[in-house]
């Protein structure tokens, strides 16, 4: 089968790398360099586009005339339905959402797509293409007929990207606590990936752990003691964390409910506290102070000249 990918941005790169590993003939063509003028030849077109340039995009192509009649298009926007790309009905022979639940963070490096869910849905034969094209990268194809798109690309944007902002301030968090900066993403990788496994092997709630599914009230209280001196920006995620384990840990029932009791009550005192506080305004992570010898450095103070007007 032969791809056309229009886009090379970090998700455009990394299909195209996957397939061509599957031994697919792709071409990859930058979104910058405008629609191609002469026919594609390619049976799929994989539009790899901004949201918000997939209309013009595929405008410009169904006026072109350069998608063959048999090829199919489809697109990774995963907010959007196929209808995106209604311009292109009727003058190929179908259109599709390819949507990869992965997490594309760089042009250079290109995450395992193998065992990831890509949804697919559009016409009948758009679809059909792009569920080959998914196996054969190891990826499962599956269709969700009456999904709201919206909430789907919400869903794992709270996953990819929550995740990739928790572990940015466990990584101060570590760095307060006396690692160095450089071990903590080599420290907290690996840690993704174990829950990674626990959530697709287990499922919910057994891919919990830690003190909040223990009903370790203690240890919560510690934690939060210990960021209200070092990292106190951590704190809001920190509690609204916990008090989302909470209701996964009762289901487990790892100990007594007035184990859970007790947790709840730590969390939801240090949440009042949050809101009863200035405190508790969202606020970026702080970064760790570089160590220094003989004490903190003291700041210098500057004076501002004035300029006549």
């Amino acid at each position: 089968m032969k791809v056309f990918v229009f886009g090379a941005g970090k998700v455009g790169r990394a299909l195209t790398k996957a397939l061509r590993d599957h031994g697919e003939t792709v071409t990859l063509c930058p979104a910058r360099n405008g629609v191609p003028t002469r026919p594609i030849d390619a049976n799929v077109v994989i539009l790899a586009v901004r949201d918000r340039q997939l209309g013009p995009v595929a405008a410009d192509l169904a006026a072109s005339g350069v998608v063959r009649r048999n090829a199919v298009v489809v697109h990774n926007a995963g907010a959007l339905p196929a209808d995106a790309l209604e311009a292109l009905r009727g003058v190929c022979a179908g259109v599709a959402q390819m949507h990869p639940m992965i997490s594309f963070a760089s042009r250079t490096f290109f995450p395992t797509l193998t065992r990831g869910h890509c949804h697919v849905k559009g016409d009948p034969v758009a679809e059909r293409r792009v569920r080959t094209l998914a196996r054969k990268i190891g990826m499962t194809a599956r269709t969700f007929p009456k999904l709201d798109t919206v909430g789907y690309h919400a869903a794992a944007g709270l996953v990819a990207n929550g995740a990739a902002a928790l572990a940015a301030i466990g990584e101060e968090l570590l760095v307060v606590s006396g690692v160095p900066r450089g071990d903590a993403p080599k420290m907290l990788g690996p840690l993704l990936r174990s829950v990674a496994e626990n959530v697709e092997a287990l499922g919910f709630p057994e891919a919990l752990t830690g003190p909040v599914r223990r009903g370790d009230a203690g240890a919560i209280e510690r934690q939060i003691g210990l960021l209200r001196e070092r990292l106190d920006a951590a704190i809001p995620l920190f509690v609204a964390s916990g008090l989302a384990q909470v209701p996964l840990a009762r289901k487990i029932g790892d100990a007594p409910k007035a184990s859970f009791d007790e947790v709840d009550a730590v969390l939801a005192s240090a949440w009042r506290t949050l809101a009863s506080s200035s405190s508790s305004r969202p606020s970026r992570p702080a970064k760790a102070a570089p160590a220094t010898r003989g004490g903190a450095k003291k700041k210098k103070t500057k004076t501002a000249r004035r300029s006549p007007r």
